[in-house]
């Protein structure tokens, strides 16, 4: 992917969900929700401020995300969905823990 984000923006692959429940019920692609969970693929520079210094972002690159539900614009490059989202529309970086701790 050659994808570059300006300023805050950030490009977000979705994360297929799983195709069961946890009680084990199989769901169809039409009862699924729309993702709200992805990885950062690429992110832009910062945004400006007024007085013109730039703020760095809060995000990186691998980052798994949860993200505001119909947030940013979809676009399909190579086959592959994305999602150009601001940085503000990201709610939380998902920290996964091991299943021993």
């Amino acid at each position: 992917m050659n994808l570059k984000p300006l300023h805050d923006n950030v490009v977000i692959e979705h994360v297929e969900q799983d195709d069961k429940t946890s009680g084990g019920v199989f769901l169809p692609d039409t009862a699924k929700e729309k993702p709200q969970e992805g990885m950062i693929r690429a992110i832009g520079s910062g945004r400006v401020l007024d007085n013109g210094t730039k703020l760095a972002m809060g995000v990186k690159v691998g980052d798994r995300v949860l993200y505001r539900k119909y947030s940013g614009s979809e676009v399909k490059i190579d086959g592959t969905e994305y999602l150009i989202i601001p940085e503000k529309d990201i709610l939380a970086i998902v920290d996964k823990v091991p299943a021993h701790a």
